[in-house]
């Protein structure tokens, strides 16, 4: 796309035309999940009404369009992430299943009590949760890296964690709490000089930063469809193709086989060992389409637009009296977590919303995070590609608002 135009962007949302309470929705919610354009949801329309069959193992047309459909996905996002080979690409049902892989397959064969992974004090729930049943179970050692006052990841004590017997240094490439962008290529030199493996949850990074993953030289990455304008229930796990070969996989069942008997089962190529069962083949198709989109206007763009709309929004909500950013990072993508003096984060939601505007408020799944800042929870708004400027303006507006009710 030649120039970023956003008000002819909105225009691919159908969602977007939608009133709340009677007034404009106002969609500040995009780390929770993103919309959808026209193009995706034509596009999941036309699987179901003229291409629905079982992938791979058909020979009936239907069945090999459809294939051919699924398969094409897999090629696009092989593009958008320039993973060397198309066998590096697995399908999951979202970054948590990657990160769930990543963590049964590669970490916990061979685990001795004392291994470590060491993860940072901004990472989601689903990139905590998968190495504490670990610890719990198999006697893994978990090492958590602290952040400063701005939700940066403090570097030196990070490194110091990373010894030799750590397998895994698995950290977030964007904060879904903060906005936090981390420094990962510092990090991966750390982890590669103690030996240590690294997997990266890009589940908020995909969205709004363009991702190659051969340049960063990860060994993991994981991102999930629907916070990149995809369906839900689809995500990816981008794998080094010697280390996904030498992982056995986790799931066992149809089409991650080549030949099952009573005594042996002989599994099936990269990538389909990691894909049992039928997968979600309209998610996969959708998820494509969603690339298709991004990839048209382009993510430096997105990137420099979300930007702008991000120090505006930055600077007008700093303006009202009793509201306290949260997260201060100087590399962060759209996200302004704050509070409001005297209000609980749960009221301001509730307000907002009958103003037709829609944020996220609680813990946001990271509450590691909200302990870190001395807070039960936040309210948070989250930029996709389609906000704008005045409605940056509008939520400040209404913040303005909420704190009048709860003055009078």
């Amino acid at each position: 796309m030649a120039s970023f135009d956003v008000r002819t962007l909105r225009k691919d949302f159908p969602i977007l035309k939608s009133e709340v309470h009677g007034k404009p929705l106002i969609y500040l919610d995009n780390a929770a999940t993103t919309q959808k354009p026209m193009s995706v949801i034509d596009c999941l329309v036309t699987y179901y009404s003229r291409q629905n069959a079982n992938i791979h193992r058909g020979v009936h047309h239907l069945s090999e369009v459809a294939t051919k459909a699924y398969e094409s996905a897999r090629v696009k996002i092989q593009r958008f992430l320039n993973a060397a080979d198309l066998k590096e690409i697995i399908f999951t049902r979202g970054a948590t299943e990657s990160i769930n892989l990543v963590a049964q397959s590669f970490v916990r064969p061979g685990l001795q009590p004392g291994d470590e992974v060491v993860i940072t004090h901004l990472e989601h729930h689903s990139n905590i949760v998968p190495w504490q049943m670990l610890r719990d179970e198999k006697g893994l050692v978990l090492k958590v890296a602290p952040i400063d006052d701005h939700g940066d990841v403090i570097l030196e004590e990070l490194e110091k964690l990373i010894t030799p017997r750590t397998k895994l240094v698995s950290v977030t490439h964007v904060s879904n709490a903060l906005g936090t962008i981390n420094p990962v290529k510092k990090i991966m030199a750390m982890a590669r000089a103690k030996g240590a493996k690294v997997l990266l949850d890009g589940a908020q990074a995909v969205p709004h930063l363009a991702v190659d993953v051969r340049d960063l030289d990860c060994d993991f990455y994981a991102f999930s469809g629907h916070k990149i304008y995809g369906p839900t229930g689809i995500g990816v796990l981008y794998g080094k193709q010697a280390l996904l070969e030498s992982m056995p996989p986790y799931q066992g069942g149809g089409d991650m086989i080549l030949s099952v008997t009573f005594e042996k089962t002989k599994y099936n190529h990269l990538p389909y060992k990691f894909e049992a069962g039928t997968p979600h083949i309209e998610g996969v198709i959708g998820l494509g389409a969603a690339i298709d989109y991004v990839t048209k206007i382009g993510l430096d763009a997105i990137a420099a637009h979300e930007h702008e709309v991000l120090e505006h929004g930055t600077r007008v909500l700093q303006s009202i009296p009793g509201l306290r950013l949260i997260g201060t990072a100087r590399e962060k993508t759209g996200v302004l977590s704050f509070e409001l003096e005297g209000v609980h984060p749960h009221d301001i939601g509730t307000i907002l919303d009958q103003q037709g505007i829609a944020i996220r408020t609680g813990h946001h799944c990271a509450q590691p995070v909200m302990d870190r800042f001395g807070v039960p929870a936040t309210a948070r708004a989250s930029l996709a590609l389609y906000n704008t400027k005045e409605e940056m303006d509008a939520l400040a507006d209404g913040l303005k608002k909420v704190a009048e009710v709860f003055r009078s």
